[in-house]
């Protein structure tokens, strides 16, 4: 029993490690929940590693009508396709921007209608609201509801991911090594050395195309870009990651 206990504390610090605040994941502090287990049951993803150079580019919290363009235009400029996790509200308002983003090839996700951190204590019937919004809102700007949801600042419980797997959503996080925390504007260098000195195959990296103030991100993917086009590495969206481990896997069956 004293055994048992001291497991479940270590389990509770974890938790507390990977809590909101970060920029790192939620994870729930009760045994068994944690990464492995929802990765074992394939109910949230943070990578799909892979023998192909393949990364999925992420950016939340837009679109921004200043920032997104000019992210857009990058990702033209080296033919790579990227996820956008997109505000709901934000969404409504710039419909223009979300239907540019999916007539480019990119995809739309869903990242809540108002940014609604989904804790333990947010009601069924509120994170159902937040997420049907967003996929209307999408809908109506693209033609096409999401298949894939963030939630916000990553925190989930399996209170949380019961609504979205009811709604039909597969919850995508990100590769922890790939959080750039580009939303505090830690600095260029700092964004891009986060992504080039940790880049696996497979990566699913986090960068957002709305900041609070002047943004840094756009810098640092002009110089992201060329330089993992150069080692090879490919951009795909994330479905599109998705459905490239699915086929190897079917074929080494």
């Amino acid at each position: 029993m004293r055994a048992y206990r001291m497991a479940a504390a270590l389990a509770v610090l974890a938790a507390l490690l990977f809590s909101t605040g970060s920029g790192l994941p939620f994870v729930a502090a009760e045994a068994p929940y944690n990464r492995a287990y929802y990765e074992s049951r394939g109910e949230v993803v943070w990578e799909v590693p892979g023998n192909e150079k393949l990364v999925a580019l992420t950016f939340d919290d837009g679109p921004d009508p200043e920032d997104t363009p000019r992210i857009l235009e990058l990702l033209k400029r080296y033919g790579a396709r990227a996820t956008f996790f997109v505000m709901g509200k934000k969404a409504v308002q710039h419909p223009d921007i979300v239907r540019r983003e999916a007539l480019e090839g990119h995809e739309v996700a869903n990242h809540t209608f108002s940014h609604l951190v989904l804790r333990r204590s947010v009601p069924s019937g509120r994170i159902r609201e937040e997420i049907v919004a967003t996929q209307e809102a999408v809908a109506a700007a693209t033609g096409q509801a999401p298949q894939l949801f963030r939630p916000p600042e990553g925190v989930f419980d399996p209170h949380v991911l019961e609504v979205i797997k009811r709604e039909g959503l597969q919850t995508i996080m990100w590769s922890w090594h790939q959080d750039t925390h580009d939303w505090s504007r830690p600095g260029v260098n700092r964004i891009v050395k986060t992504v080039l000195g940790h880049i696996r195959n497979g990566d699913i990296i986090l960068m957002h195309d709305y900041v609070h103030g002047p943004t840094q991100t756009v810098d640092a993917l002009a110089r992201i870009l060329p330089k993992l086009t150069d080692e090879g590495y490919r951009f795909v969206t994330v479905s599109e990651l998705l459905n490239r481990s699915r086929l190897v896997d079917k074929n080494n069956d």
